[in-house]
Formats: C-alpha cells, sequence, structure tokens
C-alpha cells in the first residue's frame, strides 16, 4: 500500500480546474509539470520536479480537441516513465475515441483498441475512467483498468434538484441507452 507522501497529481491542458480539486481534496499540490506548444503545434512537456520512484496521477480527460489533449496524455506519460516514476495511472473521466469499439462496416478502425495500445506503449501502469461507452473497453487493455461509474453521484444530484418523478432520461445514441436505461431505473426506485 502506497502512501500519499510517495504520490505525484499532474494535469495536462484538458482539465486543469478538475485536477486542482482533486489535489486540494487530497491534500496535495499539483506537481510542477508544464505542458505547452511549439510554434508548428507539437505537444512539449516539462516535468519541473523529481518523480523518481513515485506514484503519479496523470490528471487529462481526451474530451475536445481529443487529439491535443490524447497526445499531451501520452507525452506527460513517457515524459514520466523517462523521469523513473514507480506507477503511472492515467486518469481519464472521459475516455475519447471510446464510441469506436468495434467495427461497424469494413475497413474501419477499432479506434479504441488502438487508444488502449497508445497509452499503454507510453508506460502507463494502469488506467481510471468512467462511464465508458461500452464495458467491453476494459479487455482492450494488457493493464488494470478502473471503470467508475457517475450513476451514484448524479443520483444524488437529482435527488436534491428534483422532487417529481416525472423526469425524462434521453440517451444520445444507442450505446448510451443501456446507461439511461439504468439511471432511469434508479430513479424510479427512489419512488418506490
Amino acid at each position: 500500500m502506497f502512501g500519499t507522501n510517495n504520490l505525484k497529481i499532474l494535469s495536462g491542458n484538458a482539465h486543469r480546474p478538475l485536477a486542482e480539486a482533486i489535489a486540494v481534496a487530497m491534500k496535495k499540490k499539483l506537481c510542477d509539470a508544464k505542458v505547452t506548444r511549439f510554434s508548428d503545434g507539437e505537444t512539449w512537456v516539462e516535468i519541473d520536479e523529481n518523480v523518481r520512484g513515485h506514484d503519479c496521477f496523470v490528471i487529462q480527460p481526451t474530451s475536445h480537441p481529443a487529439n491535443e489533449n490524447m497526445m499531451e496524455l501520452l507525452i506527460m506519460i513517457d515524459a514520466l516513465k523517462r523521469a523513473s516514476a514507480d506507477r503511472i495511472t492515467a486518469v481519464m473521466p472521459y475516455y475519447g475515441y471510446a464510441r469506436q469499439d468495434r467495427k461497424v462496416s469494413p475497413r474501419t478502425p477499432i479506434s479504441s483498441k488502438l487508444v488502449a495500445d497508445l497509452i499503454t506503449a507510453a508506460g502507463a501502469n494502469r488506467v481510471l475512467t468512467m462511464d465508458l461507452h461500452a464495458g467491453q473497453i476494459q479487455g482492450f487493455f494488457d493493464i488494470p483498468v478502473d471503470h467508475l461509474f457517475a450513476k451514484p453521484v448524479l443520483i444524488e444530484h437529482l435527488k436534491k434538484r428534483f422532487t417529481s418523478d416525472n423526469l425524462v432520461v434521453v440517451a444520445p445514441d444507442a450505446g448510451g441507452a443501456e446507461r439511461a436505461r439504468s439511471l432511469r431505473n434508479c430513479w424510479a426506485r427512489r419512488w418506490r
């Protein structure tokens, strides 16, 4: 079991306020790291403190712009690996390319598998993510994946805001229908 003294929290540019809130909740400071761009748009990362032997958590959703945020994550992981971090966890509240989790027609990629391979090849030891488009994505990784669900937190939030059972839950696509159904069923049990 590792202690918080051996823990480093880093943030890319995708959602720094989230990383700062996590650091505050953990009573830690964000690790001193720079994530900038060269004039041609390439991502450049510099870790400005010692991470040798530490457990490092990189907070980086890969939401819009997905490609830039993904490259930041991969380059940060590589920088940590080359700086001899003991364990690197990619914390991805949003897993970009998750909707491309199967072949839907000939000559199409399974991009969520490619992303899993890239994260592993970059040097991550573990991935922590939320509400994957499909649970099968966990199987695309050769490293442990912690798949968390926002539903319990969302239900508590809805209970505080709404007093009626007359709510509509909508899924953005067929992949989200299962999660929407589960949320609806949880909400309905509240009124029984």
